[in-house]
């Protein structure tokens, strides 16, 4: 790899790339425990659909929610230290991703199957998330 290809840091565009998108994932894991940036905080839940608490008065949370949004940017902070597992962080996070869009877009939200929770705005960003992280894995040199 080429000293022009690293950034200031000496990291490459795919490594600051998979930095970027952990770092709003933790970002997004604490603002999830925050009332009044999360609306309706008294009523979330551990798990399940019955959490009406939402991130920014648009995506539905809940304890599990966030937990599992701070453990994937920590793993996509960790894997960042690496291009060929940043790049893995970003393609396959961007699968999985494509998985919960789907699986978002199944199921009953008013259903025991919903036990992330997720919402329509959630579905819409995890598609979102989906063709960007991908995108970033592939297109990043």
């Amino acid at each position: 790899m080429s000293a022009r290809s690293r950034t200031v840091s000496g990291r490459t565009p795919v490594q600051m790339a998979a930095l970027a998108v952990g770092a709003v994932f933790v970002l997004v894991a604490v603002l999830g425990f925050i009332p009044g940036v999360t609306t309706n905080y008294d009523t979330m839940e551990f798990a399940g659909h019955h959490s009406n608490a939402e991130l920014l008065g648009l995506f539905q949370v809940s304890v599990l929610h966030n937990l599992v949004h701070g453990l994937f940017g920590i793993a996509g902070i960790a894997l960042a230290r690496t291009v060929a597992a940043a790049r893995g962080f970003l393609v396959g996070g961007g699968a999985i991703y494509l998985l919960l869009w789907l699986y978002g877009m199944f199921i009953d939200h008013d259903s025991r199957a919903n036990f992330v929770p997720v919402n329509t705005a959630d579905n819409w960003l995890h598609l979102g998330l989906a063709a960007g992280m991908t995108a970033l894995g592939l297109a990043a040199p």
